[in-house]
């Protein structure tokens, strides 16, 4: 059940037409604030940040934290393992062949962010400290296990996610959104949409008939794969038969012919499209929670370009 909706909520982030994410249930505590994550597509139109924009307010929100850490007298990370390029959303419709010519479907790049992880700085000076020294740190960063606790609803029921609302985390936070637990709700309203929609998505007939076209296209480019997940499922597989060189290279031309068909099957545009008709019959209930989300990041990131550069 959790991989059939993962692959379904994998669907809408990539041809996403809205700010509309998939969570089911969440918490963060002080390690997961000192961890860095890969960057998750939930752009509409020109109207939503590119993740580009997401990321300078991420590095903003970083930057912020560790200032306001070492005034508690803590040392702090800005802790950006991967460039912008490598920090590129990967979804279901995948048609830069470019950047699958160079990086297929990101094996390599999610290998890095797993062992980035792995080697957090945060985090590997957090488990130096004793518990009560570590007590200390975790209240500096987020209020620790005193701290208040945000609490909202999955939209449709799917579930209840937490968030820690004090330390450095919330200091930041209020900084580039301004009240915190409007943010929070907005935030995981509109991340959380997919679930309402992406079943419709996934029959509907017109993102049906571009799908056939693009295995149409596959077939003619030697690659004999249904769908877009099943292609990378295929580069999986593969994966695991051969040396790993030689996997990046079957890796690398399969994601190249699926990108090259997504464009000629016009995948994404179909995708944004059909997504757009479904997340309509949503925003008379979502309207406030959309439109205070898309207000409050555009804030952040005139915030967050007065703290720090575009990531590189």
């Amino acid at each position: 059940m959790k991989r059939r909706f993962i692959a379904a909520c994998a669907v809408a982030a990539a041809v996403s037409a809205a700010a509309t994410g998939c969570t089911q249930d969440g918490g963060q505590g002080a390690a997961a604030a000192a961890a860095p994550g890969r960057h998750t597509d939930v752009n509409d139109s020109a109207a939503e940040l590119g993740h580009a924009d997401e990321l300078r307010i991420s590095d903003a929100e970083q930057r912020l934290v560790k200032q306001c850490m070492n005034r508690r007298g803590f040392p702090f990370s800005e802790h950006r393992p991967l460039t912008l390029e490598e920090s590129r959303p990967v979804g279901y419709v995948q048609d830069d062949a470019d950047w699958a010519r160079e990086h297929g479907y990101g094996s390599r790049i999610e290998a890095k962010s797993d062992r980035a992880g792995r080697h957090n700085p945060n985090l590997a000076h957090r488990n130096t400290l004793s518990a009560e020294r570590r007590a200390l740190y975790d209240a500096a960063l987020d209020g620790g296990r005193d701290a208040s606790v945000l609490t909202v609803e999955v939209p449709g029921g799917g579930g209840t996610i937490r968030k820690r609302t004090g330390g450095c985390v919330g200091e930041a936070q209020k900084q580039l959104y301004g009240d915190q637990k409007t943010w929070f709700r907005a935030e995981k309203a509109a991340l959380n949409l997919r679930p309402l929609y992406v079943a419709d998505l996934l029959r509907d007939q017109q993102f049906g008939k571009a799908v056939t076209a693009w295995a149409a296209c596959m077939a003619r480019a030697g690659q004999p794969y249904p769908d877009p997940e099943a292609a990378r499922e295929g580069a999986r597989r593969t994966a695991r038969d051969l040396p790993p060189d030689r996997a990046f290279v079957v890796e690398k031309r399969i994601a190249t012919a699926d990108a090259l068909c997504a464009r000629d099957a016009s995948l994404r545009a179909v995708g944004r499209k059909r997504q757009a008709h479904y997340i309509g019959t949503l925003r008379a209930e979502y309207r406030e929670a959309l439109d205070t989300h898309r207000r409050l990041q555009r804030n952040a990131l005139a915030r967050a370009e007065e703290i720090v550069g575009p990531r590189a």
